[in-house]
């Protein structure tokens, strides 16, 4: 566990922002460590609620990095200041796109994951806007680049998102398409998402609407999930599809579900 802050500058030139990162969770393999996987609260959260559960799951050889967004004003609560990994002020295709905080947000990400060792596979997943923010890394390794041009320097293993979105979807599939590392790396990288069907903050059709963008961009090995009833929060069943997943995916031993 960590207490240390983190300063990121979002990298796009005079003018750019600073953003400070809180507090560090990181919840330490109980068996052989085979992953690493950084994972993304939602806006208002911090990484010790999610650091608490995830120690609970039956994954003893992932090691889970859970930071903390920086205090920002969120234009979808009227500008009122909370936790995010970027600012949000609709969610709709034809919505503002903060591209400086999103690049941020993943640039402080890779920075966690840059000094694991070189055998250990690498992973990134959130709920909400966390989950956007690990969708954003995501096209950000298959184009091997951020949104302001910076090179991208890791090696994503796998991808999940629960209750998020595809932020900048409009333009994701153009520019894979024009990137033969894109289509290659793209046609490479796990993407597993799922999504409450009777979700009220991040509406469905969004998710659906983000799996069906992925999937035509070139992510083949791509998994979405929905299920009936659920709202804007996880459950058992969720969790449980989503350790099988990892376990499948990043080849990890001793999976035992209870």
């Amino acid at each position: 566990m960590s207490n240390r802050n983190f300063s990121t500058s979002s990298g796009s030139g005079n003018g750019s922002r600073t953003f400070e990162f809180g507090r560090t969770h990181v919840v330490r393999p109980k068996g052989k460590h085979q992953a690493t996987i950084v994972w993304l609260h939602g806006i208002g959260d911090n990484g010790s609620s999610w650091s608490q559960l995830l120690e609970s799951l039956p994954l003893s050889n992932i090691k889970w990095i859970c930071p903390t967004a920086p205090t920002r004003p969120v234009a979808l609560f009227g500008g009122f200041p909370c936790t995010a990994w970027f600012d949000v002020g609709d969610i709709s295709d034809d919505a503002p796109i903060d591209l400086e905080g999103l690049d941020a947000s993943a640039a402080h990400v890779a920075n966690l994951l840059s000094t694991e060792p070189p055998n250990i596979k690498l992973g990134i997943g959130g709920f909400s806007n966390g989950a956007a923010t690990a969708l954003h890394s995501a096209t950000c390794h298959v184009l091997g680049h951020y949104g302001n041009g910076n090179t991208y320097p890791i090696n994503l293993s796998a991808i999940v998102s629960l209750s998020g979105w595809l932020p900048c979807s409009r333009t994701v599939k153009n520019q894979i398409e024009r990137s033969r590392d894109g289509i290659r790396r793209a046609a490479s990288l796990p993407l597993f998402l799922c999504h409450g069907r009777a979700d009220d903050v991040v509406a469905y059709e969004h998710g659906e609407n983000s799996a069906r963008t992925l999937s035509s961009a070139g992510f083949q090995n791509l998994i979405f999930r929905s299920y009936n009833g659920l709202g804007h929060y996880t459950v058992p069943e969720e969790t449980d599809e989503v350790c099988r997943w990892l376990t499948a995916n990043l080849v990890l031993e001793g999976f035992r579900l209870n």
